[in-house]
């Protein structure tokens, strides 16, 4: 994938992320070239094993991570997207060699943790009427 064509798609990206984390009255997350950087790494890891597993840096709660397989565009676990204290994302993509796609999707600080309170606290209802 070129240049402007993954910057492109992590701009959809983070479009769709952002549309759904105002509807939980989460903030914006902004894009980071760093986390992007190391998203991208790994979906070209991803996509030349063609096997799908969590990064060392996810298991280690150093980011949250979604990962996506598919032979067409698709976005992962939705209480990642609209975890409130989440700021940044970065998104990376790669092509293995059967055409399917693999996507990277990392947040910084890390979502989706379980310790009692930090779930009600981050995923927020969708407001009404909006």
């Amino acid at each position: 994938m070129g240049k402007s064509a993954s910057k492109q798609f992590a701009e959809e990206v983070l479009q769709c992320h952002n549309e759904y984390r105002k509807k939980h009255q989460a903030p914006p997350l902004k894009l980071c070239s760093k986390l992007s950087r190391e998203a991208a790494r790994y979906a070209e890891s991803l996509a030349s094993t063609r096997i799908l597993k969590h990064s060392v840096e996810s298991s280690r709660g150093s980011c949250g991570e979604n990962l996506a397989w598919a032979s067409y565009d698709q976005t992962g676990h939705f209480t990642a997207m609209v975890w409130k204290s989440s700021k940044k994302l970065g998104v990376g993509k790669a092509t293995a060699s059967d055409g399917s796609s693999f996507v990277v999707a990392r947040y910084f600080p890390a979502g989706n943790i379980t310790n009692q309170g930090h779930f009600e606290n981050n995923v927020l209802p969708p407001k009404t009427g909006s």
